[in-house]
């Protein structure tokens, strides 16, 4: 009996041993062979469209060029309007601990029943997927994870641009546009828009405020101010904007050499539209 349980103890030792030594092993391969790696969905909006219903079904990896090597990130269906991720509002759509290396590819698989909203109406509009679709958004990220480090890539999503509509069939097609930037590569822009009337400060939601790079004057990124008249801009490239906003109504506003620098939020002093004048 004695010898019994003095096996059973001994066993329980070194299964006990056994275990630890599994979980040091992990513990070193977390610590010398992975990455962590977050996605970021934020909107780039679009004009008169109030809701842009989508739908992920899947987000998957590629560390290598065989279309063979898709890992799932996720597959929990996500569901989101695409018009709420304004003013430094952001979708985590994953995070995860992945092998370190290369990160060459990532594409999002979306699933059915993605729905519009326009300006000035209640009704739901189907948008049609290219099949395409079933087989993933492709987007290119060749980034080289190192082992032990976290990183976050900004996923922005050009609304104006994903929407297209079919002739004058009243349909409309899903094709979208995303652009990705490291946020450690990229810095964002923050900043409030009011009208004064009776030295009273009131905020303008909704309007869009464009920001086009001084070195190509193409816009390169697009957002809308929320409810406070606040806005914030995310994954913007290192270099020197100009600020732009056009609204029916009151003078353009432009502000130019807006600096972006790698990692940091540019703060913006108050931007206060002038009425125009309109003659009696």
């Amino acid at each position: 009996m004695y010898l019994k349980r003095g096996f059973i103890i001994a066993f329980a030792i070194i299964l006990t041993m056994v275990i630890q030594s599994c979980n040091n092993d992990n513990d070193t391969l977390t610590a010398t062979n992975s990455a962590r790696v977050q996605l970021k969905l934020v909107d780039a909006p679009g004009m008169n469209i109030t809701q842009v219903n989508i739908n992920i079904v899947d987000i998957q990896y590629n560390n290598s060029d065989n279309e063979t090597g898709w890992t799932s990130l996720t597959n929990t269906p996500i569901s989101v309007d695409l018009t709420k991720l304004i003013a430094g509002n952001n979708l985590l759509l994953t995070d995860n601990i992945i092998p370190a290396g290369n990160f060459k590819q990532i594409r999002l698989i979306l699933g059915s029943g993605n729905t519009l909203q326009l300006e000035g109406s209640d009704a739901l509009i189907p948008l049609d997927t290219p099949s395409a679709m079933q087989s993933g958004l492709k987007l290119q990220l060749n980034a080289n994870l190192e082992a032990g480090f976290s990183y976050t890539f900004i996923l922005d999503w050009d609304v104006q641009k994903s929407i297209v509509q079919a002739g004058t069939s009243g349909k409309y097609n899903l094709k979208p546009v995303i652009s990705v930037n490291a946020e450690v590569n990229s810095g964002s822009v923050s900043g409030v828009v009011v009208k004064t009337a009776n030295d009273i400060d009131t905020p303008m939601d909704g309007l869009v405020v464009e920001f086009s790079n001084n070195s190509d004057a193409l816009i390169n990124g697009t957002t809308l101010t929320d409810k406070d008249g606040k806005f914030l801009i995310q994954g913007l490239k290192a270099g020197t904007y100009t600020l732009t906003i056009n609204k029916e109504g009151y003078v353009s506003y432009s502000k130019i050499d807006v600096s972006v620098t790698a990692g940091n939020i540019t703060n913006i002093d108050k931007i206060t539209l002038v009425p125009t004048i309109t003659t009696p």
